[in-house]
């Protein structure tokens, strides 16, 4: 019997999983077989009335590019909820960088004017990756690929690893600076980018729009509804349910998508310990894997890449019930949030979408957000204000007390004491900090402290991109519904757009925190609290906005300010590195600790326990920690790895230097009965010299009908 580390081909994979997906109802989860189908194959053949035309004479050139982007699984910080003892053991799913590069086509067939859409399982986009990405696609491609031109967006997963920034703050729970997880994600930008220039194609765009509810919540309603009834009207329900899908589509064929939905990535809990892609990114790993059967690890360029991006999520909460997720529960909730995510992108493909014509443009600017003059037209009282340097807010060390609480002793709006001491000494001595910071309680005056080292950025790109009649605002952080609807009127009243092809693309580039209305800043929520650069944040990003769009309007150019420095010189690290790896007393690296039973039947947990080494010494980007194989055909066939929901791996240390690692497999109800086996790679590290690879292997077990 073969026992080499084989797998099935990439068609034959994918006819594995479109069965489970079907057998499973997963597919498209109660929707009808028409809609099935369109989830592969749009309706509308090419050149029909309402079809994206994707043939020869397309508007458009489009290549999609996806690539790993999974940092560290064990020892570090994970990102979102500012939890020091959340440390990641493990792994769920894999973080993925996903690209698309959208061209004007000139009359020779060629590629003109250009952008670059990504979109990150990752916690936030830091001025450390969007810098060292941006450097590394210059050295690729020349001047293809720039700030201008290039938007990089997170997703916003509070399950992923953190340590990548080169601001002290985001990286205090990781012990400071992860140097792996930062190459990880890098690379798996720059490898998107990379495959999706690759795959310029004529192609044909277009644009959809429907409705979600429930998906998201407003966690900060009593904030949400200080604004003015024009805002109120428009969000009736404190929600925004708008879901926009941008079609790629090649001769008839579905090959991509973007979906823009605005719902936090907290549906996984700050009592998880394994990284994970969260609702978004089950929503695209649904799509690409269960649905077109996409193969990670065998396709370079699976058949349909699908992105599923933030947009104004800053108080869109997922949890429903304003409760903070507990652990396991967490993981049906992250997959039903993700999966209706998935069917209302997937039901616009019923109808045609409005075709995309006309150019694609960009423009960016990089702005000092703790120097800033507002102007009259955008502060709402007819009087010129200024922002401030960052402060944080004793609301914001509260944390969000519906999607993870942060630190003890802090409560979203009043906090008596530090109301008393910022009210009476700190505005008492700077007059000018009041008129930009109150009503904020200042807990932290952060931007003081980045006197003396970086903590926070106050140097913020702001970008504009335009693909036919959609516009996106690439804001560098965590925008409020009614903030993104102001931005949104702002670039539309310029432009003369729809205001429905506005979009905000959040998390972009940067990371400055939130955004809130100056109505929802006083009252001093989470979100307020997070707002760093004062009440008059948004007025002066409104302000900044409406430069970027008249210029795009007019066709001219903006000089780019003050770019952010590099702060790549010295990072702070502090965490211990791996030493030395040791297998058990008696035991060798790879051995079966605990063998799986004889037999399961569909919807029981497989597990396996190995003799292992830390996950750290080799990061397996791009290829798998396990594998769950079959025996067909006289060999040993993959049906899953590590990238998949029905997997797991966790990681433990035993003693000092040895390493438990435990392997799970949820067979689903789809999996085709006969012999099935585990295996595990791993990587250890002697006293001395580079890691190396090693593998273990389970006993053959029966998956029963």
């Amino acid at each position: 019997m073969p026992d080499g580390p084989s797998r099935t081909t990439g068609s034959s994979r994918r006819n594995v999983l479109r069965a489970t997906a079907a057998a499973t109802g997963l597919g498209l989860a109660g929707l009808p077989p028409a809609t099935a189908s369109a989830a592969g194959r749009t309706s509308a053949a090419p050149g029909r009335a309402g079809a994206a035309e994707a043939g020869p004479h397309s508007p458009y050139l489009v290549g999609r590019g996806i690539a790993d982007a999974t940092g560290e699984v064990a020892e570090v910080g994970m990102m979102g909820y500012g939890r020091t003892d959340q440390q990641a053991q493990g792994l769920h799913t894999r973080l993925r960088a996903r690209a698309f590069v959208i061209a004007d086509r000139t009359p020779d067939g060629g590629a003109g004017e250009r952008v670059a859409l990504v979109v990150v399982d990752s916690p936030m986009i830091f001025s450390s990756v969007h810098q060292a990405v941006l450097r590394a696609l210059e050295e690729r491609y020349g001047g293809l690929y720039t700030a201008r031109n290039t938007m990089i967006t997170a997703t916003h997963t509070h399950a992923g690893p953190g340590g990548y920034s080169h601001h002290l703050l985001y990286n205090i729970t990781t012990l400071g600076f992860h140097a792996k997880t930062f190459d990880a994600v890098v690379r798996g930008i720059v490898e998107a980018v990379g495959r999706a220039h690759a795959d310029l194609a004529p192609a044909g765009l277009s644009l959809s729009r429907g409705e979600l509810r429930g998906a998201s919540v407003n966690r900060s309603r009593a904030a949400f509804d200080r604004n003015p009834a024009d805002v109120r009207a428009h969000f009736p329900d404190a929600v925004d349910p708008l879901t926009t899908l941008l079609r790629i589509e090649r001769e008839g064929r579905l090959v991509g998508a973007v979906n823009w939905f605005a719902t936090h990535c907290t549906s996984m809990s700050g009592d998880n310990r394994l990284i994970s892609a969260d609702n978004k990114g089950y929503a695209a790993y649904h799509w690409e894997r269960e649905v077109a059967g996409a193969d990670y690890l065998a396709d370079a360029s699976p058949e349909v890449i699908t992105a599923f991006a933030q947009t104004n999520a800053g108080d869109m909460s997922p949890n429903l019930d304003l409760r903070p997720p507990t652990t396991p529960e967490d993981f049906e909730r992250t997959r039903a949030c993700g999966l209706r995510q998935y069917e209302a992108a997937a039901r616009q493909l019923e109808r045609p979408g409005t075709p995309l014509t006309g150019g694609v443009d960009s423009r960016l600017v990089y702005v000092d957000l703790s120097d800033v003059t507002v102007a009259p037209e955008f502060t709402g009282d007819g009087r010129a204000h200024r922002t401030a340097r960052p402060a944080v807010g004793a609301s914001m060390a509260a944390g969000s007390m519906e999607d993870g609480p942060a630190f003890p002793g802090f409560t979203e709006g009043e906090n008596p004491f530090w109301d008393a001491v910022s009210h009476s000494v700190v505005y008492t001595v700077s007059p000018e900090l009041r008129e930009a910071q109150a009503p904020k309680a200042i807990a932290v005056p952060i931007g003081e402290m980045n006197r003396i080292y970086p903590w926070v950025q106050e140097i913020v790109p702001v970008q504009l991109v335009r693909i036919g009649r959609l516009y996106l605002i690439g804001v560098p952080g965590e925008v409020t519904i009614a903030a993104g609807l102001r931005l949104r009127r702002t670039v539309a009243d310029v432009t003369g757009a729809d205001l429905d092809d506005v979009l905000v693309a959040g998390y972009a580039n940067a990371y400055f925190h939130y955004l809130t209305t100056p109505e929802e800043y006083d009252a001093q929520h989470y979100e307020g609290g997070s707002t760093l650069f004062g009440r008059w944040q948004l007025p002066a990003l409104q302000q900044v906005s409406a430069q970027l769009a008249r210029a795009m309007r007019d066709g001219r150019e903006l000089p780019t300010g003050p770019e952010p420095p590099d702060l790549s010189a010295a990072p702070l690290a502090l965490q211990p590195p791996i030493v030395l790896d040791a297998p058990q007393i008696g035991r060798s690296f790879g051995d079966v600790l605990t063998q799986p039973r004889e037999s399961y039947r569909t919807g029981e947990r497989v597990s396996a326990v190995f003799a292992g080494a830390h996950p750290g010494n080799d990061l397996r980007r791009g290829s798998t920690y396990l594998r769950v194989e079959r025996y067909e055909g006289g060999a040993w066939r993959t049906v899953a790895d590590d990238g998949d929901w029905s997997t797991a791996f966790r990681w433990e240390r035993d003693g000092i230097a040895a390493s438990r690692v435990t392997v799970t497999w949820d067979v689903p109800s789809g999996a085709v009965p006969g012999r099935y086996r585990v295996r595990y790679h791993g990587d250890a590290k002697p006293l001395l010299g580079g890691a190396r690879s090693f593998s273990g292997t389970t006993r053959a077990f029966t998956v029963l009908s």
